[in-house]
């Protein structure tokens, strides 16, 4: 039964948890954290870690993406970001991070980054970049928006992505954008309908942000092979709820999406769409917690960027960050230079930090171990209790 609260006259609102708010209670008999398995498969692809890196520039150089891929996790390359508008991304960067750096105005860096987003995309550096990934031998899965993915998915799939990761704030089965068709009524309504488009690719999709149940399920029955629910929120970088009033309460979310998940096996017979979260996860026991609440896999942002193979530097910005009109995310520094840690000990360890900011699987295998769990679709089912 849902929660709800009235807050005047004929309004209510249902309650809703953050991880924050979360605990895992272990309630089995413990075992050795060296008798878990984190591994996570989706479609024909299988990771030894439930990990991808959000799809931001911040994080997703086609160097980095190879290396989350041969430490065992899923890089995704941002296709519309500076590697497929820009034949020098890293200069680009390095004058962002200048200006982040040094500008005394805070709003000088977003300037600068939604100029560099201004430039078109070059489908030849695009595809450039995708055989790159392919070519090392590591899973290629690649990033658009709803809007640009009919125009960008054939040149991507031609050049060799295997996952196809449609990615917006908030996206539904049928997105609707203004199309010029060059006829005298100018712009033209003309919705994308993610049924069709998926089911005329021949690789899975991964689509979202989802928020909650219903819209988890309408996104389910277009055949996507993963839904992420969450718009990838992080304190400091990401501004949506300040720009557009929206906020993601994880637990929740993640919770209701869970649970489309196990509507939707039941609807079809079988088929099963994973559940990956994208928000508030800046700790190894947030990933435990999300897991625990019914993801499948979690994105990172903030804590990648700490990784020295990151190409920003330090910084982190999402890629909503970027929109031409109303970004809704800023640059933040979440680590200097001196500071910046292996991508292998921030994802696998070893680690000396004692706030859960590296070794994100240890810490993951090792909240399994403690509850008594020995795979992640296990742990889906351990004991929580809700902060009063």
């Amino acid at each position: 039964m849902r929660d709800l609260v009235e807050f005047g006259m004929g309004r209510t609102a249902r309650r809703t948890y953050e991880l924050e708010d979360i605990s895992i209670v272990p309630s089995r008999r413990t075992r050795s954290s060296k008798n878990v398995s984190t591994a996570w498969q989706i479609d024909a692809y299988r990771f030894d870690s439930p990990i991808l890196n959000h799809p931001t520039d911040a994080l997703g150089s086609p160097e980095a993406v190879i290396e989350m891929g041969r430490l065992g996790a899923l890089g995704v390359l941002n296709g519309e970001g500076l590697w497929a508008r820009h034949a020098n991304p890293e200069e680009k960067i390095a004058e962002l991070v200048d200006i982040a750096e040094n500008d005394p105005d805070p709003a000088a860096a977003v300037r600068h980054l939604q100029k560099l987003h201004a430039a078109p995309v070059n489908p030849d550096l695009l595809a450039q970049v995708v055989a790159q990934i392919r070519e090392a031998g590591v899973t290629t899965a690649v990033r658009v928006s709803p809007q640009n993915a009919p125009e960008l998915a054939p040149g991507i799939i031609a050049a060799g992505a295997e996952l196809l990761v449609v990615h917006g704030t908030i996206i539904s089965a049928e997105h609707v954008v203004l199309v010029d068709r060059g006829a005298d009524d100018g712009l033209v309504a003309e919705p994308l309908n993610l049924k069709t488009f998926i089911s005329d690719l021949d690789i899975p999709v991964i689509a979202g942000a989802v928020h909650d149940h219903r819209t988890a399920l309408h996104l389910m029955r277009t055949g996507a092979a993963g839904v992420i629910v969450g718009y990838g929120s992080a304190e400091g970088a990401t501004t949506t709820g300040e720009v557009l009033g929206i906020g993601v309460p994880m637990a929740t979310a993640i919770a209701d999406a869970a649970a489309a998940r196990r509507d939707y096996l039941d609807e079809t017979g079988g088929r099963y769409v994973h559940v990956i979260a994208d928000g508030d996860i800046h700790m190894s026991g947030d990933l435990a917690k999300a897991i625990a609440c019914g993801a499948d896999a979690a994105v990172l942002g903030t804590p990648l960027a700490t990784a020295a193979s990151a190409p920003g530097r330090g910084w982190y910005w999402p890629s909503a960050a970027a929109h031409p009109s109303t970004p809704r995310g800023a640059l933040l520094q979440v680590a200097e230079e001196s500071e910046r840690s292996s991508l292998d000990v921030v994802l696998n360890g070893p680690s000396d930090d004692p706030d859960g900011l590296l070794n994100f699987v240890g810490g993951l295998r090792r909240s399994m171990a403690k509850a008594g769990y020995s795979d992640l679709k296990e742990f889906q089912k351990v004991g929580l209790s809700v902060r009063a």
